[in-house]
């Protein structure tokens, strides 16, 4: 089963660019706004979507996306919410939509169960920060089945025996994190991400997208001189708390600028 992942950022670089992977919290700053930001952010530039349903113990976000999803959370968001989202964004656009969930609560609804209805609702897969390959068996059984994809998580720090695995058992990207802690703007990125970039190509993987402290075109740009995509987050989530969807838009088309080649 080919996946819809992997060939947007095929297609993206097709065209002589890098692919651009927005991250939204789902619900913030309620549920239908953020359904139109996620649209927006499609129609302006994100070649993937990468979509937070929002947690109580968020351990990898930094402080932007934190406020954001509790603000989502007090505003009574509920995990079925991630399914009527993704359904709503999926039928108004043609990007791949890609759930990132820590484990929990995926535990909580049923790994089958959620793979069903994120399958139902025109989602492409799933991110899933806080698990490693080696600890899940029933997920990997579960997207096989559905032809998910399984987005699992690489740092600087990994061995080349848990980049081994990370790279037998994702699906759709490897996401390369960039430097250690949690997620925000950095002035500088590391030079970390390309050496484990490096190390996953050795491994055979074709899609790798750098995340976590990417927030300015010129950074997406520096990141794609050596990686597949530019996962950015926080400066989409600010962009969005402070100018509204329109804001959105025009932060998702400034980031944009960054991915041509």
């Amino acid at each position: 089963m080919t996946s819809r992942v992997a060939a947007a950022i095929d297609a993206a670089q097709a065209q002589g660019r890098g692919a651009l992977v927005g991250y939204l919290p789902l619900g913030f700053p309620d549920l239908q706004t953020s359904i139109d930001a996620a649209v927006a952010l499609a129609d302006n530039g994100a070649d993937v979507l990468e979509l937070g349903p929002p947690y109580s113990d968020p351990v990898m976000d930094g402080t932007v996306i934190q406020e954001a999803t509790q603000t989502a959370l007090a505003r009574g968001f509920k995990l079925r919410d991630t399914f009527t989202a993704v359904r709503e964004i999926t039928a108004r656009v043609n990007v791949p939509v890609l759930v990132m969930t820590y484990w929990n609560p995926v535990m909580q609804y049923g790994v089958d169960r959620y793979a069903d209805d994120l399958l139902a609702a025109g989602g492409a897969g799933l991110i899933t920060p806080d698990i490693t390959p080696d600890a899940a068996a029933e997920w990997i059984r579960a997207s096989e089945r559905t032809g998910l994809d399984r987005v699992f998580l690489a740092a600087p720090t990994s061995t080349d025996e848990r980049l081994d695995l990370i790279a037998a058992a994702s699906t759709g990207f490897v996401y390369t994190v960039s430097t250690m802690g949690i997620t925000g703007e950095r002035a500088q990125l590391d030079a970390a991400a390309r050496t484990l970039v490096d190390r996953l190509r050795a491994r055979g993987v074709s899609h790798a997208c750098v995340g976590i402290g990417i927030s300015t075109a010129e950074q997406v740009s520096g990141v794609l001189e050596y990686a597949d995509g530019a996962i950015v987050g926080t400066a989409l989530v600010r962009a969005l708390r402070d100018g509204g969807v329109e804001g959105l838009a025009a932060e998702a088309q400034r980031l944009s600028h960054g991915t041509r080649r």
